[in-house]
């Protein structure tokens, strides 16, 4: 149908999120120090470091940075004390907004956030409002084409918790978040390379906008995304028409 394409939005995301290239090494590197310091420098006893590494990897962050970000993580190496905080709330036609951040002046983030949320159209919620409307797992995204009892046998013989088969032919499987590097590593031995993967807050539900209210979420989401202090921005709004 029209406008809910689920590939369609998977693909208009991800590009909004790739043309942002500026802020991924910072994003990477605070997550990096986080997961080090809530759970030790040791990827192979740490699967949130080995997650971040790996995002790190993919995105060809150099080798000093990453191990430095470890040694700050664990203490090694001087460095800021970073708080991890969620905000929740409300955009456009009601569309579940809720906004991951890594802050050394939590008192700053909230600032910030709340505005964005006011000016953009918004309303910043409590705490619990909408995160129930999402499930933090992994997630691969395959194109239309690809074999389904194939990827579907191949998935499950892997530990994947589910496989989606969306109307316009994606094909979704997906994982626990710490079981997800190795399900995508076994799939792409199977031969199953994904168009799209990570591990997320996945909306349970769409909310269905129209083209305006599309136009305006986009707005809301993108000043969100450009704060500092922002890692992550997760919404439940269907956002594919707009480009």
């Amino acid at each position: 149908m029209a406008g809910h394409s689920k590939w369609a939005n998977i693909q208009h995301r991800k590009g909004r999120q790739d043309a942002k290239r500026g802020q991924v090494f910072t994003r990477l590197i605070k997550e990096i120090t986080v997961a080090a310091k809530m759970g030790g420098g040791d990827p192979a006893m740490n699967p949130r470091l080995r997650l971040a590494m790996d995002k790190a990897k993919g995105e060809s962050m150099p080798k000093d940075n990453i191990e430095s970000a470890i040694k700050r993580g664990t203490g090694t190496l001087e460095g800021v004390d970073y708080v991890e905080t969620r905000y929740e709330g409300y955009g456009i036609a009601g569309a579940a907004v809720m906004v991951d951040c890594l802050t050394d002046n939590k008192t700053r983030t909230v600032a910030d956030v709340r505005h964005a949320f006011s000016k953009y159209g918004g309303n910043m919620g409590t705490d619990g409002c909408v995160s129930f409307q999402f499930k933090h797992c992994g997630y691969l995204i395959y194109a239309p084409g690809t074999d389904e009892d194939a990827l579907m046998e191949a998935a499950l013989e892997a530990g994947a918790e589910d496989v989606i088969t969306n109307d316009d032919g994606s094909i979704e499987v997906i994982t626990p978040p710490y079981e997800f590097i190795g399900i995508k590593e076994t799939l792409e031995a199977a031969g199953f390379k994904a168009e799209v993967s990570d591990v997320s807050m996945k909306p349970l539900s769409d909310t269905e906008l129209t083209s305006e209210e599309i136009i305006k979420m986009q707005k809301l989401i993108d000043a969100l995304e450009s704060l500092d202090d922002v890692q992550e921005v997760y919404t439940t709004a269907l956002m594919d028409e707009e480009e």
